[in-house]
């Protein structure tokens, strides 16, 4: 009787052996979320989790099964052909009946009679030369290798700025509560001094109700920011190839991006991309040439014959040999092939000159957006500092009635503005540092200053 130790073993052994089964569900698993994010973990997560990601190594995997394909031309085939047949055509009865060794010099030429044959055989072949087409076919393949992998190069530091923006515009969105946070604090305390000088008669009540509808705004303006914020954490987690889960970010934990002192961008993968698409193109030029050439093919068969009609007999015979084949003429369908890879390897040429152009743009772009926001938070931390100070002396100068609530009003106002525009600055200036870095290629965080991965604890 089996234990029950022995039926698990039994059942586990089961599992690993069935292709696609509970344990390779189990493996394909998501990797867990853990319960505050840096930007550089985002960004591990996303390569790892993203729908892009999968995409493109699925068009990798694509890619690699093609050269495979076109490898396969280098080998040699090898065929097992069977067939069984019935005729009573003389030709063919009488070709059955030699192949079967049953020949004797009765036999009436012109109606043998009604013969069969079942034939097995095997055939081994092998191409000599084929013009250059089988390299052209390999070499073209690798080089689209090549551009896949650049391709999805090009998808993961697209997807890896879009993560870092996203994490930064939700710091922004965050930012952006706590400024309006408050402001509704601050204009709340205004309405309560406001509404105790009206008490005692000393405020009119056009200046209350001021402040009250300033309030309103404030709050208004809150739930705005709030509902930003919301979107934010949604993008985040849909670029993280998550339906659904809590937000939390780390801002001060994991690596610091690093301002690039190198503004060479020939680690673009989009360029290297298209250098393997012009590559590939001049391999199918060569491809369709080879068209152009004579083909010399090996082959060498081995068969067996066996009739049950008539006498029944059996035989077997082998063969072996070469075949040149030349085209003299095809209806110019060689030409036809040469001039449309021609014209592909012209459009690949272009798409690079565009491709160099257009990656030169994004690297001037991307530098003066990084300067222009660099400049932006100077003023803007500057403005801050002041409209702190001037807001610190004029709820001081209210408190005791020597300001106007018009005056507070606008004082509370441009400190809020001036804490938003500072929020916004610090966000592009970091969102602007990500875009540099994809625009020179490189990646978000420099892998010598990252922290090893810590453990990962799965969140409900």
């Amino acid at each position: 009787m089996l234990t029950r130790q022995t039926t698990l073993l039994l059942l586990s052994l089961v599992l690993l052996l069935l292709p696609g089964g509970v344990l390779a569900a189990t493996t394909s698993q998501a990797p867990s979320s853990p319960p505050a994010w840096t930007a550089q973990e985002a960004v591990r997560f996303a390569l790892a989790n993203s729908p892009d990601a999968k995409m493109a190594e699925s068009r990798i995997a694509a890619a690699q099964a093609a050269i495979t394909m076109e490898r396969a031309a280098f080998f040699p085939r090898l065929d097992l052909n069977s067939q069984y047949s019935q005729t009573n055509n003389p030709m063919y009865s009488f070709g059955n009946i030699l192949n079967q060794g049953v020949f004797h010099p009765g036999i009436d030429f012109n109606h043998p009679g009604q013969t069969d044959n079942l034939n097995l055989g095997v055939r081994l072949s092998y191409s000599l030369f084929s013009g250059g087409r089988d390299w052209a076919g390999l070499n073209a393949a690798q080089a689209q290798q090549m551009a896949a992998q650049m391709e999805r190069d090009a998808v993961a530091a697209q997807l890896g700025f879009e993560v870092v923006r996203a994490f930064n515009l939700i710091q922004q969105a965050e930012g952006m509560v706590r400024a309006h946070q408050d402001e509704v604090k601050a204009i709340g305390a205004a309405v309560a001094v406001a509404q105790a000088r009206y008490g005692e008669g000393v405020l009119l009540k056009s200046d209350l109700l001021d402040l009250e509808v300033q309030q309103a705004k404030a709050q208004e303006n809150l739930i705005q920011a709030q509902h930003g914020l919301a979107v934010g954490r949604k993008i985040f987690l849909n670029l993280l190839g998550l339906p659904e889960g809590e937000v939390v970010l780390d801002p001060a934990g994991g690596a610091r991006q690093e301002v690039p002192a190198n503004r060479d961008y020939e680690k673009r993968p989009e360029l290297q991309g298209v250098d393997a698409l012009v590559r590939a193109a001049k391999s199918r030029v060569r491809q369709a040439s080879a068209g152009y050439y004579p083909t010399l093919d090996g082959y060498a068969g081995y068969g067996i014959d066996k009739g049950y009609e008539l006498e029944g007999g059996s035989g077997n015979s082998w063969e072996a040999g070469v075949q040149l084949k030349f085209n003299l003429f095809n209806g110019r369908q060689t030409e036809g092939a040469v001039a449309k890879a021609s014209a592909g390897l012209v459009e690949a040429q272009e798409r690079k000159r565009k491709t160099e152009l257009a990656v030169g743009l994004e690297v001037k772009q991307a530098e003066f957006a990084l300067q222009e926001a660099q400049e932006r938070l100077r003023v803007s931390t500057k403005s801050v500092e002041q409209a702190q100070e001037s807001a610190r002396i004029n709820r001081l100068r209210y408190k005791e009635g020597v300001l106007l609530t018009a005056d507070l009003i606008a004082v509370e106002s441009r400190l809020t503005e001036a804490m938003v525009r500072r929020t916004v600055a610090e966000t592009a200036e970091r969102v602007a540092l990500a875009d540099l870095r994809r625009a020179l290629g490189l990646a978000q965080f420099e892998e010598s200053s990252a922290p090893p991965p810590a453990g990962h604890h799965a969140t409900d």
